[in-house]
């Protein structure tokens, strides 16, 4: 009996312990481009000469992106730098083994990852959207850089040269659940080196990189979307058909 009790005090600490490890760094709404066919093909252009040399995308092929208005030709002249086919999906040659040797860790494949981030926090989009507008400076860090939304990650910040070099400052505060503990406070961002881009051509690059990513996780959810609402509207309106030929039905029987 006390070894069932202490199994249930144990279950009961376990979602605290869980929202506790789940604490991030506040998500910013991301952007919904995902109907806008002008920001989604940046998105994609930004994909492949950021994102591909690492991450795959293997559940994607190139000529999905006819469905965001590029032809054959534009995806072979833009979006193709090797003997990749139009037909062929989005691999990376890099193998496994050196990934995890240069990383720490295999690149994840990103076909799915605007799905796969979503949580109570926020979207999957908000995630990747504050990701990767959060990269700092970090010489202690093997890359040189860590990230405010995924500490300590392995992935370097691909898009340094458009963002430019970031210092992130902390401020000591002491910990309210436990005043002995000192805790670090994020107090904002100081510009070591400006980029290719100001500050909002790069939140609005992010945005149009992040729409493409979460448009890539369901290519026919626009689609699927206004397939709903052709739905409900016909049972709705079938509804009211059957409920004016039953009336009719039962009138005549009373």
């Amino acid at each position: 009996m006390k070894l069932l009790k202490k199994f249930i005090a144990v279950l009961a600490l376990v979602p605290a312990v869980a929202f506790a490890a789940e604490a991030t760094f506040p998500l910013d709404a991301a952007p919904d481009r995902t109907k806008d066919l002008a920001a989604l093909q940046n998105g994609a252009k930004l994909f492949v000469n950021y994102c591909l040399n690492c991450h795959s995308a293997s559940a994607m092929r190139y000529n999905r992106l006819r469905d965001i208005g590029l032809t054959d030709e534009q995806i072979k002249n833009n979006l193709l730098f090797t003997s990749e086919k139009v037909g062929d999906l989005m691999t990376v040659s890099m193998p496994a083994k050196d990934a995890k040797t240069w990383f720490g860790a295999v690149p994840p494949d990103l076909s799915v990852i605007a799905r796969a981030k979503a949580s109570s926090e926020g979207s999957g989009a908000d995630w990747l959207y504050t990701y990767l507008r959060t990269f700092y400076k970090d010489d202690t860090r093997p890359t040189g850089w860590n990230n405010l939304v995924f500490p300590n990650v392995g992935m370097p910040h691909v898009m340094w040269e458009v963002q430019g070099v970031r210092a992130a400052k902390f401020v000591e505060e002491k910990d309210p659940h436990d005043a002995s503990k000192v805790i670090h406070k994020f107090a904002g961002f100081e510009q070591v080196k400006p980029g290719t881009m100001s500050s909002l051509d790069f939140d609005n690059a992010t945005a149009d990189l992040v729409s493409y990513l979460n448009w890539m996780g369901e290519p026919a959810q626009n689609s699927r979307k206004r397939l709903g609402v052709v739905v409900l509207l016909f049972l709705s309106f079938f509804l009211l058909l059957a409920w004016r030929l039953n009336a009719s039905y039962w009138k005549d029987v009373r």
